[in-house]
């Protein structure tokens, strides 16, 4: 791959006791990717978002940020680094007790460094751009599951980042809401050219969304490639697990399922 990446991990390892969950990981995102991060269930996939997050420490290993290794950051600068990314959550994540646009403005308001003239436009600009401006002063409770997750994107986009992690981005929606969902994180890559990383077990929005896909199998990343090298594996635990096949190495539970 050209350039240099964004997000690089390099031999990581995780355990929790004696569960190893992530086995020397080996995985670099590059700018404008949209890297799928696909595996079953429980199977340490929403984990590496917290690695690149700084949520959690690799056992061993490292995790970079471009030329910043994430694990030795101060409080203060990992926090900075986290205002260039944004995190679309599995169950949207919003405060019940705050309207859509208390909830947009919260995470740039704790920064304090924006106007709130410019928070005022980021917000109308970000709710427009996920097709829910007339939504601002409602709450979380008025919406429905799509629309959840629609506010959920815009909020990830207040900071303007240049990385967003989903996790489950489809996860509790129906076929329909799915194939939307989908569409709007296709396009919201494409008009502000950031990179995305996608983690999902649901193959239709894997497709839908991949410029490249990697997945992770008993803690390991045993395939990394072209959306349409993953159709075509010959690999019989990818070839299962893409076409949902009972017949083959994949088993209901895993040895390194992620016990978070």
């Amino acid at each position: 791959m050209p350039g240099d990446a964004l997000i690089r991990l390099d031999q990581i390892q995780l355990r929790f006791g004696d569960k190893i969950v992530l086995d020397d990981i080996n995985l670099e995102i590059f700018p404008k990717d949209r890297l799928v991060i696909l595996g079953q269930s429980g199977g340490g996939k929403s984990t590496m978002l917290r690695l690149i997050l700084g949520i959690l420490k690799p056992t061993a290993g490292r995790v970079w940020y471009r030329h910043v290794q994430i694990q030795r950051l101060s409080r203060s600068r990992l926090n900075l680094l986290r205002s260039r990314i944004g995190m679309v959550y599995q169950y949207s994540a919003l405060i019940s007790s705050m309207t859509v646009r208390q909830n947009l403005a919260l995470p740039v308001e704790e920064l304090g460094r924006k106007s709130k003239k410019k928070i005022d436009a980021l917000i109308e600009e970000n709710l427009s751009i996920v097709g829910m401006s007339d939504s601002e002063n409602k709450l979380p409770s008025e919406l429905s599951g799509g629309m959840r997750k629609r506010v959920s994107l815009a909020r990830a986009l207040m900071m303007e980042p240049e990385l967003i992690l989903f996790d489950e981005p489809s996860a509790g929606l129906d076929p329909i809401i799915s194939s939307v969902i989908d569409d709007l994180i296709t396009n919201l890559s494409e008009k502000t050219q950031a990179t995305s990383v996608i983690v999902t077990h649901e193959m239709e929005s894997a497709f839908r969304i991949a410029t490249r896909m990697a997945m992770l199998y008993q803690g390991k990343i045993i395939a990394d490639d072209l959306p349409g090298n993953f159709r075509d594996s010959n690999n019989p635990i990818v070839r299962q697990f893409v076409t949902g096949t009972t017949e083959g190495p994949i088993k209901e539970t895993s040895e390194h399922a992620d016990p978070s």
